[in-house]
């Protein structure tokens, strides 16, 4: 019998170059989703407590006391711990340090990035994850391409258009199941999805868990797609 995660890190240090001003002032997890009056790190942390999980680790760096600050303040369905990176420790090494304060490190956990707003059953992927008796499990989107495409035939004429059509690669979604074991493996200091992922893929200890069709997920990374979320909500809304 698998043990689905009770446990999660989030992590939300990045500097949100791209989505200036609104991070002029807070780190880009506490960017708002038009419409909601909840930053996005408020959505994932519901998300998680509705998939079981009862403890957080939030890592964070970029104007880490605006975060700690919101989290202490905010009325939270879990129970969240924060870590601040002194010195910047590259994505493997934030894991590894977040990690590092889960409450039952013997046990298998999630990570998210804090800039990830989506929706899909997160046991279901805890059980791909044990199934495959992966030691890492990464959730697979395939997004919509932002430009219209052109279909051609062989002599090279137009037969159709297609508005933003789905990328036919499937990319990391930014969420994960990691067994116990895996922590070990995180680099002190530098990027796991150079160094570690690789090497699991190579070993083929490395799953990869499509999200099911018609699964919500967007990275959000530059004003557009805050103002596409804030539509899309407002047309599940209605």
């Amino acid at each position: 019998m698998h043990t689905t995660p009770t446990q999660a890190v989030v992590l939300a240090g990045g500097q949100g170059s791209r989505l200036r001003p609104y991070t002029d002032d807070r780190p880009k997890p506490m960017v708002e989703i038009p419409g909601t009056g909840t930053p996005i790190i408020g959505h994932q942390l519901s998300w998680l407590a509705a998939e079981g999980v009862t403890d957080a680790v939030v890592s964070c760096g970029h104007l880490a006391e605006v975060l700690q600050e919101w989290l202490e303040s905010a009325d939270l369905p879990l129970k969240v711990t924060t870590v601040v990176e002194t010195e910047p420790l590259g994505r493997g090494g934030g894991l590894k340090h977040a990690a590092a304060r889960l409450p039952a490190p013997d046990q298998p956990w999630y990570a998210t990035n804090g800039d990830i707003w989506t929706r899909f059953s997160l046991r279901e992927m805890a059980a791909f994850h044990a199934e495959r008796d992966a030691l890492a499990t990464l959730a697979l989107a395939r997004p919509r391409i932002p430009w219209g495409a052109v279909e051609t035939d062989t002599f090279g004429h137009i037969t159709d258009f297609i508005e933003s059509p789905p990328s036919p690669f499937l990319i990391n979604a930014g969420v994960y199941v990691f067994s116990a074991a895996f922590t070990e493996l995180l680099p002190d200091l530098g990027d796991h999805e150079r160094t570690t992922f690789p090497r699991l893929a190579r070993e083929r200890r490395l799953a990869g868990f499509p999200l099911p069709q018609g699964a919500y997920w967007r990275a959000i990374d530059t004003a557009k797609d805050l103002t596409e979320a804030a539509k899309e909500l407002a047309l599940q809304r209605g």
